[in-house]
């Protein structure tokens, strides 16, 4: 299966990033390559790109992608290890950072990889196949208030104590082994008239098993402040998330490198010492136009946010 994905937002984060033709540029969810492939095309010679990602069908893809360009570096890991490494290959600061976060198209569409509620397939769901522990382990795993947990923070579905209760009392029968038994669990556990209206029953779910497993909001908030720490004068991080949980954490940590002092509100002049490391380019996210979001149906929920070192 080809590796295909719409990147969204694209015209809005290369503009945002300002491209500076030497510059260094760093993609930290590599993909398809397709905010990669826009930055190469503006770098010259002297420029360099490093996309990393954690997926290795992602590598394969971006590297056919970017094989004519002789200043792209591409490197098989997480986005929380970007700043060592940045440091191992003697790179201190970069101009510009890419975060295009969540799943990918690909990884949705490729039923075999478990992200999709919409076949029936093994209960995987990792984005690094090389980790051991996989979405059946939760699923199957969890106690029942671990999992009841992570579907009402990460799925933010208010029926999470019911599809908690509900995938316990399943597989005391028997594992749950696929995505198409884990969905009919879920949808005798959501009354029948939420169905209807309130979307896929297993949508909510099936994505905060993804974000537990993947650590994806761990991940994101633990690797933002060494990312702007690693930014040079005037360079800028964009980052496009997908739902509010993701969209929270970077909204909060951009304020707060804006805005770092703790001092009262009251005191007249600022004794903590907390020196401002940039500012807020986007007060709010940029969304995408009404035009992409018919052409992508995916592209709906995301939002765009840019922060610029000072």
């Amino acid at each position: 299966m080809e590796f295909k994905h719409q990147s969204v937002l694209l015209g809005e984060t290369i503009d945002g990033l300002r491209v500076k033709p030497d510059g260094i540029y760093v993609d930290g969810t590599l993909g398809g390559a397709g905010h990669a492939l826009e930055v190469c095309k503006k770098l010259s010679a002297k420029g360099r790109f490093i996309g990393i990602d954690q997926d290795q069908d992602a590598i394969i893809a971006a590297s056919a992608r970017l094989e004519k360009y002789d200043q792209a570096t591409i490197i098989r890991s997480n986005y929380c290890y970007m700043v060592s490494e940045l440091r191992n290959r003697g790179i201190q600061k970069v101009d510009g950072i890419v975060l295009d976060l969540g799943v990918s198209s690909y990884q949705l569409d490729n039923e075999e990889r478990g992200f999709t509620y919409r076949a029936d397939a093994p209960l995987d769901m990792r984005m690094d196949q090389r980790q051991d522990q996989t979405a059946g382990d939760i699923v199957n795993g969890y106690e029942e208030r671990e999992l009841y947990r992570i579907i009402r923070d990460y799925g933010e579905d208010k029926f999470a104590k019911n599809i908690a209760k509900h995938i316990v009392m399943a597989r005391e029968q028997a594992p749950i082994r696929t995505t198409g038994e884990l969905t009919e669990i879920i949808r005798r556990a959501i009354p029948m008239k939420m169905q209807v209206s309130g979307g896929h029953p297993a949508k909510r779910t099936f994505q905060a098993i993804r974000i537990e497993l993947n650590k994806e909001l761990d991940v994101l908030r633990d690797s933002l402040d060494g990312m702007i720490d690693i930014l040079d004068e005037g360079g800028r991080i964009c980052i496009i998330t997908f739902h509010s949980l993701e969209d929270r954490i970077v909204k909060t940590i951009f304020r707060k490198n804006e805005n770092p002092c703790t001092c009262p509100p009251d005191f007249p002049v600022c004794v903590c010492g907390n020196k401002s490391k940039g500012k807020v380019i986007t007060r709010k996210p940029i969304l995408p136009s009404a035009q992409e979001m018919e052409e992508n149906p995916r592209s709906k929920s995301a939002k765009l946010r840019i922060f610029e070192r000072s």
